[in-house]
């Protein structure tokens, strides 16, 4: 392989690569935002669980209800502790 066919290689290679970071590109922020979300999900969880003594509320930390919360936001904390109720 010549100098010519590895350069043209090497460029094709790189075209390659950055057509796949822009397809994916979307999918990836999204899965991103969702783990964040998720990572905040368990603070709030954690953070409830806290003050459970003072309030009287404790929900479950695990990866269901941290998804809920993370996804909805406050109104998915309220839903599990309407799920929780009336249960």
């Amino acid at each position: 392989m010549d100098l010519n066919q590895k350069i043209l290689a090497a460029l094709l290679a790189g075209f390659f690569i950055l057509a796949l970071l822009r397809v994916f590109s979307a999918p990836l922020k999204l899965a991103v935002k969702l783990l964040v979300n998720t990572l905040l999900g368990f603070c709030a969880l954690w953070a409830v669980n806290l003050t459970a003594g003072a309030t009287g509320i404790t929900l479950g930390i695990n990866l269901w209800n941290a998804l809920v919360i993370g996804i909805l936001g406050l109104p998915g904390f309220f839903l599990l502790l309407l799920v929780q109720w009336v249960l």
